[in-house]
């Protein structure tokens, strides 16, 4: 027995110290688990590090497996660098007066299962003051807003924000809007910026056909106003640059950076048959958007990816971005290898153009992640994994890595 809790000391010693500072490990920890606590399935991580260092990590607790089902959005805050883990708090849960006044309107696109509880697209923004900016949607019909003072400990009441997006409707007569999802960002005016989509609903679960753009606030989240449309629904050749035709199809769920010059990047998903990511540029974040391309350099399996802004320990600047690189091999004939999975961290030194190292983080079934770069520069990441029988959602785990692992490209996993 003695023996028996020597090892055990010993074991959470060396889990501490890998934690603290994982340069040759990753650790893993699974936040949320499907089955638990009356959901059938946790989805859509998020994650931010807040001016005091603490994390927060979020998603939607679905009832069902739908993205139209009865849906919550779930909290869990860290206040040792993802160590440990406060219990999962109810952050959103619709109520049954705006679900049923949801459900009866007309103009409402609530024919998909959806009886207006579905709680969904949960996208949150670390300010640099130390408030916590939290964006929502409900029945992909309506947007609402929340922020916290006291450092995601609580939020205010909701605050519904949909008319920011009728600045679309000259430009697209959207039916269904989404935010996010994943994490927003601030840049250094102090704009906040949130990347959404929009579609008309018109077939694919009411989700396509779909455009991108984004929605900011100057004024700390008190309004919010509507950008330009910064990459459509378009086939081949309807750009002047006939010698390469693209064809952006459905582009949807995106993420943003802000450049060193102030400049803003949406990274996007789309349908696109050429299976890969599409980018766009805006000195505003908001407006005058440059034509998209694709980065040939970022497989795209039609799904959500994550990218953030960060600093490695000799100073130096990256982006970090992160998706499941599940290049089918259809030599094999095997439509497994089409599923989400080998989530990938990429790295780039010059914003983007290149992208100089890659490594895996989960190399079998992972989908959505979310990325935050805590106080000590720690890299988080929270992503959807699946498990060994093959369920594509079974857990939400956070990642947690140096950049001189993913550098270094030698590491000893740990699993909590």
């Amino acid at each position: 027995m003695k023996h028996l809790l020597l090892f055990l000391l010993l074991s959470s010693i060396t889990l501490s110290i890998q934690a603290q500072n994982p340069t040759d490990s990753i650790i893993f920890t699974d936040l949320f688990t499907a089955g638990t606590d009356g959901y059938r399935t946790y989805r859509i991580p998020g994650i931010v590090s807040t001016a005091q260092g603490n994390l927060l990590a979020w998603c939607e607790a679905r009832r069902d497996q739908s993205d139209w089902a009865d849906i919550d959005i779930m909290l869990r805050r860290s206040t040792d660098s993802g160590l440990s883990w406060s219990s999962s708090t109810v952050l959103v849960d619709v109520s049954e007066a705006l679900a049923q006044e949801i459900a009866s309107d007309p103009n409402a696109v609530n024919d998909h299962g959806s009886a207006g509880n579905t709680a969904n697209n949960p996208v949150m923004i670390a300010d640099a003051n130390g408030d916590i900016h939290f964006l929502y949607c409900v029945a992909y019909q309506r947007a609402y807003y929340m922020v916290s003072h006291d450092d995601g400990q609580t939020f205010s009441e909701p605050t519904e924000i949909t008319t920011a997006f009728e600045g679309f409707r000259n430009e697209y007569p959207w039916k269904v809007l989404a935010t996010g999802p994943g994490h927003g960002i601030q840049l250094k005016n102090g704009r906040l910026l949130v990347p959404v989509w929009l579609s008309t609903a018109d077939s694919g679960n009411a989700h396509r056909p779909s455009v991108v753009a984004t929605i900011y606030s100057d004024d700390h989240g008190e309004t919010w106003q509507a950008g330009d449309i910064a990459i459509r629904y378009l086939y081949p050749y309807q750009y002047e640059d006939r010698a390469q035709p693209q064809a952006f199809v459905n582009p949807s769920e995106t993420v943003a950076v802000e450049l060193a010059d102030g400049s803003v990047m949406l990274n996007s998903r789309s349908e696109s048959p050429e299976h890969l990511r599409v980018v766009t540029y805006s000195a505003d974040g908001a407006t005058q958007w440059a034509s998209p391309k694709f980065d040939t350099a970022l497989y795209d399996p039609v799904c959500l990816a994550s990218l953030i802004q960060g600093k490695s320990s000799n100073n130096k600047d990256y982006l970090l971005f992160v998706n499941p690189d599940s290049r089918p091999d259809y030599s094999t004939h095997n439509p497994r290898l089409n599923a989400r999975r080998n989530l990938t961290a990429k790295l780039s030194y010059d914003e983007g153009k290149t992208w100089s190292v890659e490594r895996v983080i989960e190399p079998t079934l992972a989908a959505y992640s979310d990325i935050a770069v805590g106080s000590d520069n720690e890299i988080h990441v929270l992503f959807e994994r699946g498990d060994a029988e093959g369920k594509q959602y079974a857990f939400l785990t956070l990642a947690t890595f140096s950049i001189e692992w993913l550098v270094n490209g030698q590491s000893n996993a740990t699993t909590k």
